[in-house]
């Protein structure tokens, strides 16, 4: 399926007849109420829980027709303080005696909606093995496993799946039955793609003839949908504090005790009821959203919020130095607050898609961090790039598979012998575009410790235990093909050309 690029609502711009753009307004409302009635009729399901997305979802449509001029004032926007960001470093460590009662008070979300079509994978993104024959759900697991186990604790996990998920990773789940870990789903909203038209919803029901019509709206409905699902209220019950939210795909994002010691530890004092995890921006992360101070709060800009004349400055590595890893340490009790006082308020994301018949639609999404400035006592944590491990594409894979990384309890440890911390830069072409593809195309992994850039393009294919050290090329011509043979060692080399290595 082909899709453009997102962008924030504000794009519009304000007709000099107001009047006329109120009607049409009005009718494109109503229209789009009356619709959703029909196709709520059509439902055979649970129609409480429809009605409760299709609510939710009219009130972003309704946002999204009146909400006009850009998102956000590029000349009202501030470089931090220094007091917004704390440094990692200077976090405390909790006391042995200690860590139990922290960790009881821990609930441990993880974004478990994407499907790994990217990748050339079918069903949800977190069954991709990734090291050992272990997946992302299964590495997640063990990790909260090794934490239950070790301090005694009653760490849960909780999956937010979407509807192109629930259904897998439900079956998924019955093998880790025996596993000391407590996991809880619940599913987020499902709201209807309109057609950028007609301003309509695409499907007319929920048949599987209709699967096209409908989309999970982006993790920012995590609020809505935990509130709804009953969890949030069942695990403040309990006496838990705090959720840690993080994408699956992100093996960095461990539960790390310091960052719990500061937000529950009693010496702290006003503890922040939002708390981001934010890391140096490289040259890599330039796309990556930031934290700038915007009308006295923390915000969350995102390069689609970003004036087009100010997008070089927004990618600026000297003026933007951090960017938003995801990882999110929120207070429960906030949530259920912000949430039932409706003093929650994310930016619109205007996602234009073209489907796969040529129709042109929009989907309307949401982020959770940009939630963070709805929260009393905001803050952002400058952490080790450690922490940001994401698996997007076989690029990725490769870092992760390699033996710069070693596998202990469910979590990646860079390796010793590594002499410095970044991590290699890796773009590998679209012939390892599938995760099938790229393993056929290695007959084991590299050897990377001392690789800084790896740029990889056309029809190449790698012996065993080749190994790839400072800056290395490898560019196959349209028609040709290159074959790295077992053995080689490749330091700042550019291959191109015709290489083939024939058995003898």
């Amino acid at each position: 399926m082909a899709s453009t690029t997102a962008f924030v609502k504000g794009h519009r711009r304000t007709s000099s007849d107001v009047e006329f753009k109120e009607k049409m307004r009005l009718d494109a409302k109503t229209a789009m109420n009356k619709e959703l009635m029909k196709i709520l009729n059509t439902a055979m399901g649970n129609k409480e829980q429809i009605q409760q997305d299709f609510e939710g979802f009219e009130q972003l449509f309704h946002r999204y027709l009146t909400e006009t001029g850009p998102s956000v004032d590029w000349d009202k926007i501030k470089l931090l303080p220094d007091e917004a960001v704390k440094n990692y470093q200077d976090l405390g460590l909790p006391g042995p005696d200690d860590i139990k009662s922290l960790l009881d008070k821990l609930v441990v979300v993880k974004l478990n909606g994407g499907l790994g079509t990217s990748m050339g994978c079918k069903g949800p993104k977190s069954v991709i093995s990734v090291r050992n024959e272990l997946t992302f759900l299964d590495l997640n697991v063990q990790q909260i496993e090794t934490l239950n186990r070790k301090y005694k604790a009653d760490v849960p996990l909780v999956l937010m799946n979407s509807f192109n998920t629930d259904e897998d990773t439900e079956k998924i789940l019955k093998k880790y039955n025996q596993v000391g870990v407590n996991i809880f789903t619940f599913t987020q909203s499902r709201y209807p793609r309109i057609n950028r038209e007609s301003l309509l919803p695409i499907s007319t029901n929920f048949g599987p003839e209709s699967a096209e019509g409908w989309y999970p709206p982006g993790h920012g409905d995590i609020y809505a949908s935990f509130y709804n699902s009953g969890l949030l209220k069942e695990f403040i019950k309990q006496g838990k504090k705090y959720m840690f939210v993080s994408n699956i795909d992100n093996l960095g994002a461990t539960v790390d005790l310091n960052i719990l010691n500061f937000l529950v530890g009693a010496e702290c004092g006003q503890a922040p009821e939002f708390l981001m995890e934010v890391t140096d921006k490289t040259r890599a992360d330039i796309k990556g959203g930031t934290l700038v101070e915007y009308e006295g709060k923390l915000r969350l800009l995102e390069i689609a919020q970003v004036p087009k004349d100010y997008v070089d400055e927004f990618k600026s590595v000297s003026k933007f130095k951090i960017f938003n890893t995801n990882n999110l340490w929120i207070n429960l009790e906030a949530v259920k607050r912000v949430y039932e006082e409706r003093t929650l308020h994310m930016e619109i994301i205007v996602n234009p898609k073209t489907l796969d018949n040529g129709l042109n639609v929009i989907q309307l999404e949401t982020a959770v961090g940009a939630a963070i400035k709805s929260f009393d006592g905001a803050r952002g944590i400058n952490v080790p790039r450690s922490r940001f491990l994401p698996v997007k594409t076989t690029s990725d894979l490769l870092i992760i598979m390699s033996n710069l990384y070693s596998l202990k309890a469910g979590s990646l440890e860079m390796s010793p012998k590594r002499s410095f911390p970044s991590v290699p830069l890796s773009k590998l072409g679209s012939h390892f575009t599938k995760v099938k593809d790229f393993l056929r195309r290695f007959a084991s992994i590299p050897d990377i410790l001392e690789l800084d850039h790896l740029t990889v393009s056309g029809d190449v294919t790698f012996g065993k235990n080749v190994s790839l050290k400072g800056t290395v090329i490898i560019i196959a011509n349209h028609g040709d093909r290159i074959d790295i043979p077992s053995g080689a060692i490749l330091e700042n080399k550019i291959v191109s050309g015709n290489l083939r290595i024939l058995d003898h």
